[in-house]
Parts: C-alpha cells; sequence; structure tokens
C-alpha cells in the first residue's frame, strides 16, 4: 500500500461520528447500586445554548421530569452556557465540571465535528465523553420571510438572501457550506444567539430569512408563521426528506459533484442525532447506568410525553450507552466507514489537525482508497 495524502482525513471524522451514533443506539441496563446518592442532591443540567431556543426548550423540558426517573428522586436545574455555539459548555464538562454524575449537558449537535470546524477551540476528546442519550433528531430548514422576493429554492442560487447568523452553530455553519458546495448566494449576518433572536431579527426586517432552523422546532414555535403565510418554505437538509415536507427540495438535489455530496451527506449526519446529552468523563459506573437508563425511561413516561405535547416540542428520546474502543476485541466484526474530505485537510497543515497524530497516533497517513 502506497503512502500518500488522499482522502482518508474525512474518514477520521466520520470514525468520530459515527462513534457518537452507535454510542446512542445501544440500550443502557439499569443499575441497582447506589440508589441513595442522588438523594437530596441537585442535577445541574448545562444547556449549551441561548435562552428561549429549542434546545433551551428541550433542557428545561427535559429538566421538569428527569429527576423523578432518578433513584433519589435530584433536583434538576438548567443552566445556560451558550457561548461559541456549545463548545465553552462542552469544553467545560469535559474538563472543569464534576465527575460524580451531578453534572450533565445538552449540546448542540456541530460539536460532533467541532475539531474539524475549529481545531484550536476544542479542549475535549469526544469518544472519552460519556453519552446519556438523544432528545430527537431534525431536517434543517431553509426559509425566507413573505416580503424577501425568494420563492423557491432555485432563487437562492439567483439572488441573494440576507440571513441570521450564530457563531459556530447551524444558522451559519449550512448556509456557508451551502454557497460553498452548491453555489448558494446566502449572505450571513452573524452575532445572534440563538434562534429565538434571529426569529425576532427576520420579524424587524433586519435579516429576511434564515439558513438551516430546526423543522420540528420551528413548526411547534412560530406555528402562525405558518399558517398565516409569513414565510417562505425553500429548502431543507438532512439525509432523508422529512416525511412532513415530501415536496420540499433538499440540498443533496443541487449538489455538482459525488465528492461534494460526501462532504455534504457527512455533515447532515450530525442531525441524526441533533440533540444529545453527555456527561463527564470518569463518572462512576454505577451512577452512569443510573443516568442512561432515565433518559431511556423519557421515551415512555407519559407525563413527559404529555408535557413535550403541551409545550409543542417534538421529541425522540433515545438512551445511550458507550461503545468506545477500548470495548473492541481481535475477532469482533466492525463496519468502518470512509468518505472524501474536502482538499483542504488534505495538506500537511490540514492533517496536523485530523491526521493519525491528531489522534494520538505514531502513523503515517495512509488512504483506504489507494
Amino acid at each position: 500500500m502506497t503512502f500518500r495524502i488522499t482522502d482518508i482525513a474525512s474518514a477520521v471524522a466520520t470514525r468520530i461520528v459515527t462513534g457518537a451514533l452507535l454510542a446512542l443506539l445501544c440500550c443502557a441496563s439499569p443499575a441497582a447500586t447506589e440508589p441513595s446518592f442522588y438523594a437530596g442532591k441537585q442535577i445541574t443540567f448545562i444547556a449549551g445554548s441561548g435562552v428561549g431556543g429549542g434546545y433551551d426548550l428541550l433542557a428545561r423540558l427535559t429538566a421538569r421530569h428527569l429527576g423523578r426517573l432518578i433513584p433519589g428522586n435530584p433536583t434538576v436545574v438548567v443552566q445556560n452556557v451558550p457561548a461559541a455555539g456549545s463548545l465553552v459548555a462542552t469544553n467545560q464538562i469535559y474538563n472543569t465540571a464534576a465527575k460524580d454524575g451531578t453534572v450533565i449537558a445538552l449540546i448542540q449537535r456541530g460539536m460532533l465535528l467541532a475539531k474539524l470546524i475549529n481545531p484550536s477551540g476544542v479542549r475535549f476528546e469526544l469518544e472519552k465523553l460519556n453519552w446519556l442519550g438523544n432528545l430527537s433528531s431534525e431536517t434543517g430548514l431553509t426559509l425566507a420571510w413573505h416580503t424577501a422576493p425568494h420563492r423557491t429554492a432555485k432563487d437562492l442560487f439567483e439572488q441573494e438572501l440576507i440571513v441570521g447568523g450564530q457563531t459556530g452553530v447551524d444558522p451559519e455553519i449550512t448556509p456557508r457550506l451551502y454557497n460553498s458546495l452548491i453555489g448558494t448566494k446566502f449572505k450571513i449576518v452573524t452575532g445572534y444567539n440563538g434562534t429565538a433572536e434571529i426569529a425576532l431579527a427576520i420579524e424587524r426586517g433586519e435579516v429576511q430569512g434564515i439558513g438551516d432552523w430546526s423543522w420540528a422546532s420551528f413548526k411547534k414555535q412560530r406555528p402562525d408563521w405558518i399558517r398565516d403565510k409569513k414565510v417562505i418554505l425553500l429548502m431543507q437538509g438532512a439525509l432523508q426528506r422529512d416525511r412532513d415536507l415530501p415536496d420540499l427540495p433538499s440540498a443533496l438535489d443541487f449538489v455538482r459533484n459525488e465528492s461534494d455530496r460526501k462532504v455534504m451527506e457527512l455533515f447532515f449526519t450530525q442531525k441524526t442525532i441533533a440533540r444529545p446529552v453527555i456527561a463527564p468523563p470518569d463518572i462512576p459506573a454505577e451512577r452512569l447506568a443510573l443516568l442512561r437508563a432515565a433518559f431511556a425511561a423519557l421515551a415512555k413516561d407519559r407525563e413527559f410525553l404529555a408535557d413535550a405535547e403541551k409545550s409543542s416540542l417534538d421529541v425522540a428520546p433515545i438512551s445511550g450507552d458507550a461503545v468506545g474502543t477500548e470495548t473492541l476485541r481481535y475477532g469482533q466484526r466492525v463496519s468502518v466507514v470512509a468518505l472524501p474530505a474536502p482538499p483542504v485537510l488534505l495538506t500537511p497543515k490540514g492533517l496536523e489537525h485530523v491526521g493519525p497524530r491528531a489522534f494520538g497516533y505514531d502513523l503515517d497517513f495512509v488512504s483506504v482508497f489507494a
């Protein structure tokens, strides 16, 4: 096999995302030990987002019910840490949060690819975090206010749409990706702190729309926008079309070559686990099992589901039991997914951040496509 730089960098990224998916798709078994640890305790539930957005509302919904599903019935209190699209919250969970099971976090899905997008700011190892569960999957929605001239997805390629953005988060990352890969003409006004602020900016006329808003959140939080035809739905972004939007064009429809398609599909993979809940490394196994069992119980908890419906929030909780590399053994059959990477990641500078040595392996880069 020839040692040369080709398309392996994104295989590393896909391994990270796929590992997170595996962690969230394996059900945990509740532990019977230490049931009294949480009695009289308080769990801090960090929401890595601003107040009033979809992540914040889901965190507060979950906090209202999680405590009664944990033996000892601890109090659960939400704390917002919105900076840098959950990067600060994730760094905090990994480095400084208590490792006794009393601090957890709902982080934004962009953290799954943070090491590729913002390697200098990442202070955590994704595979060492404890995955407690996922609250929902989602489809990204591009929409324009009714006063904008855009009426179809085709208009996104012919005239500029001014959209609100938030640094490091999908409302900003996604339209930038669309501009690069499929040639849309989004102009991004950055600096907003979540979709709630962007929605107000749209109503005030500061911007014309948004490049990526969760369809599940949008249809529940702004039903009047749909009912009163205040917005035009232009395009959706996910690996598959949403069943509610069968006729709305997908961003994947406009991809021009197979390499760009694989980059976009890699980006959309994170929407499969759109609302991940994590805990610090090194939590005692018994307490970790209790937390995962509580998240598994949410999926069938009538009070939680009724509250979600009353709060106009779409939920589909699943628990996660980590499947880390330390659990792999010779003789096990595993699947490895490899996708071509953007050329910038294959340069010597790019490989410093996503090559084997960036992950602690003293190995030269070798292509799986050679």
